[in-house]
């Protein structure tokens, strides 16, 4: 074996930690705190019932179907076409990206809360029709951004993940500390009661949805399970520690909006800084220029972080546009391999729900609760095909090979999936309950139209399936799935906006011009790829050459 091979599958060879690492991004979820606080310090039971009983089946069983062989390409669309056949198949990867439209909404609500909160331009937050209008200028701003390539949202993405995540997570992390230490009043109870919420009432259950949320997305880590080293040791060490890790962050998040702001006057949307506020002038600090600072800085932080989700989860419907489940028009890119026709679609999309959530709901917490329910109702249709698919793996397909099982035999995977499959079906269905922080009258608007947009999300990938014609597409290009050394610097995107495919286009695919444009590109940028290397090398070799010596004819002796 020579050494470059060797370099290379060390490489690709992932450990435990590097794998906990990828995953790890999923409780950066900054704009979701609000939304826990709400149930005080119950919280901590909804966060331990969600990582037990549906995070660790869900990516134990989405490990398994990852590394089954020649199934680690496609994701759950490849793991459901192989169980439940194409059209299933097809419906699982469209509802993953479906999801993602509508979870859009409630992070532009909390972009447009943040950014409402540091100018004090309170329409911005309040007003329907000005919130509608300005979260839909704001996408097509970030959208047409990504038009230049992958480049630019990674660029982005590195200022969001800084700027807007990590350093005010930071501070509200340290100034909540210090808020109990310093003997601070606490908004909510803080008694061991407390940490169970009221079973009698299903309103106040509802807000598992929420939790949920938080844990989706990881079977898009799950496809990195072949990369890893000693998968049946590691991987489940690396989700135990990851569903701890959720709990504590997510734990430490939650309540130090709960600690601070009373559960009924807690908005969804500048949950978070209404927070900050109160702890920085606990701390003696000017409350509301700190407080303004950092909302500033949210605001420009998620906005850059969302402008590096717009392309992501589109490569997977781009993928089953390249099998020919879409027509053709929708394979389009331009000369940066960028999906143009389809992103547009997204961004129509992500338009229409905003209008009709925005103004149906009236933009306050109605509006983000419906968006976060919507949200999970749609990406749970595709769990439950993905666990309906494993089990048809295990009973009727048992033979595959594959490089992770669940432990236990048929008995412990039908448990493990079973318990997933269980958690799943009931957080879809109470997803339809009206929680019980809505004002009165807000309940029927609640479940109408969760109900209508649910049920006009699923009808449209079986309407489309039904319509699609391969024969009108010259090729079909097999998936691509990125592996976990290939990430870059998507490793702290959270998982459910990850880029979980490869975008491989045919020469035809290209939107005109867009070919010719891409091969004077590449070819200037090996011009000066040759020309860098080139210089490299002469630097490099006169680096290295030994002095010349120059000699005068008079100095030269002569010897017989």
């Amino acid at each position: 074996m020579t050494k470059d091979l060797q370099k290379n599958i060390a490489r690709k060879s992932l450990t435990m930690m590097g794998f906990y690492a990828l995953t790890v991004a999923m409780t950066m979820d900054l704009h979701i705190y609000p939304a826990f606080a709400q149930s005080g310090l119950s919280l901590i039971f909804f966060l331990v019932v969600g990582g037990l009983l549906w995070f660790l089946p869900a990516a134990l069983v989405s490990a398994e179907l990852a590394t089954v062989e020649e199934w680690e390409q496609g994701g759950i669309f490849t793991w459901v076409k192989n169980t439940l056949g194409e059209r299933l198949g097809f419906a699982a990867v469209f509802f993953q990206w479906l999801q993602v439209t509508v979870g859009f909404i409630a992070m532009l609500y909390f972009i447009l809360g943040a950014f409402a909160s540091a100018t004090g331009w309170a329409a911005l937050n309040n007003e329907p029709a000005l919130k509608a209008m300005a979260a839909i200028v704001l996408f097509w701003f970030i959208t047409f951004l990504q038009f230049r390539g992958p480049r630019v949202a990674e660029r982005m993405g590195d200022i969001g993940g800084v700027v807007g995540i990590i350093i005010p997570t930071i501070v509200l992390f340290a100034l909540a500390t210090l808020f109990l230490v310093t003997g601070g009043q606490s908004a909510t109870s803080l008694t061991t009661s407390a940490l169970l919420p009221d079973f009698g009432s299903i309103g106040t259950l509802v807000v598992f949805v929420s939790f949920m949320l938080s844990y989706m997305g990881v079977e898009s880590s799950a496809t990195y399970a072949n990369d890893l080293q000693n998968p049946g040791r590691n991987y489940p060490i690396a989700m135990i520690l990851m569903v701890i890790t959720a709990i504590v962050l997510n734990a430490i998040g939650g309540m130090s909006v709960a600690l601070t702001v009373p559960a009924e006057k807690i908005s969804l949307n500048t949950g978070i800084i209404d927070a900050l506020s109160v702890l920085f002038a606990h701390v003696g600090i000017h409350a509301t220029a700190a407080a303004n600072v950092i909302a500033l800085m949210i605001a420009i932080g998620v906005t850059s972080q969302i402008a590096g989700w717009v392309t992501g989860p589109a490569r997977g419907i781009y993928m089953a546009a390249q099998q020919g489940l879409l027509p053709p028009i929708f394979r389009k890119v331009n000369q940066h391999d960028v999906p143009i026709v389809l992103i547009i679609a997204q961004g129509i999309i992500v338009s229409i729900w905003t209008v009709i959530l925005t103004m149906g709901g009236g933009g306050n917490n109605l509006s983000f609760l419906i968006a976060i329910a919507l949200t999970v109702c749609i990406y749970v249709v595709a769990y439950v095909l993905m666990f309906a698919g494993y089990f048809q793996l295990v009973f009727k397909q048992k033979g595959l090979a594959r490089k992770y099982q669940i432990p236990g035999g048929v008995v412990g995977k039908v448990l493990v999936a079973g318990i997933g499959l269980m958690t799943t079906i009931a957080a879809f269905g109470i997803s339809f309950v009206p929680p019980s922080s809505l004002a009165s009258g807000e309940s029927t608007t609640y479940l109408v139209m969760l109900v209508v947009c649910f049920l006009v999300a699923l009808v449209i990938p079986f309407w489309i399936y039904s319509r699609h014609n391969k024969s009108k597409h010259k090729t079909i290009v097999l998936p691509s799935t990125i592996k976990a050394h290939e990430l870059h610097r998507h490793r702290f995107v959270l998982p459910r906006f990850r880029a979980k495919y490869h975008i491989r286009p045919a020469p035809e695919d290209y939107l005109p011009f867009s070919w010719r444009r891409k091969l004077m590109r590449q070819h200037h940028e090996g011009i000066a790829a040759h020309k860098a290397t080139e210089a490299q090398r002469s630097q490099h070799t006169a680096d290295d050459a030994p002095p010349e010596i120059i000699v005068e004819p008079d100095e030269i002796e002569y010897t017989d």
